[in-house]
């Protein structure tokens, strides 16, 4: 008997696609429980076309929790440039961060949700993509940026003793 595979339901939005954006999302792709990749190298699973995005910008991990039976699902930053913002957290390069049933995710001025849905094989999962010509996310503060490494640190005033 065969055991249903966990669906991600994969949304993808972004402000300014150029034609080229997109032309590798596949509208489904079945992979094993190795790490996901995200990026705009070769060896992504997931290739978009983005000037900022890393050639492995971030990886979706699935793992089986302790006592669980089913997979679960980490998001890792993987670039040292950039920065991924997951349901109001921000993570820096080799943070990682356990997924909910619904996430948030943006990065690169990508706008992606994730929503997982548990079936009961342990050896695949299935991510099914959809593009949204509308924003996914939106938010007041915390304003995603990716050149977190350049932002000056104020210094104290001259002759303050500190």
């Amino acid at each position: 008997m065969e055991r249903p595979l966990t669906v991600l339901r994969v949304s993808l939005h972004h402000p300014t696609p150029g034609p080229a954006t997109f032309t590798n999302v596949p509208p489904q792709l079945e992979h094993d429980t190795s790490p996901l990749l995200v990026g705009r190298g070769p060896d992504a699973h997931l290739r978009l076309q983005l000037p900022r995005l890393s050639r492995r910008h971030l990886s979706l991990e699935p793992y089986l929790e302790k006592g669980g039976a089913r997979l679960a699902f980490n998001l890792k930053a993987l670039s040292r440039k950039g920065c991924v913002w997951v349901n109001g957290l921000t993570l820096r390069f080799l943070e990682q961060m356990p997924l909910s049933t619904v996430n948030r995710v943006a990065f690169s001025g990508m706008q992606m949700v994730v929503h997982i849905e548990g079936g009961t094989s342990l050896e695949a999962f299935v991510c099914c993509f959809q593009l949204s010509p509308s924003p996914l996310i939106y938010r007041l503060q915390a304003e995603e940026t990716d050149e977190w490494e350049i932002i000056p640190q104020k210094q104290p005033p001259s002759g303050s003793g500190k």
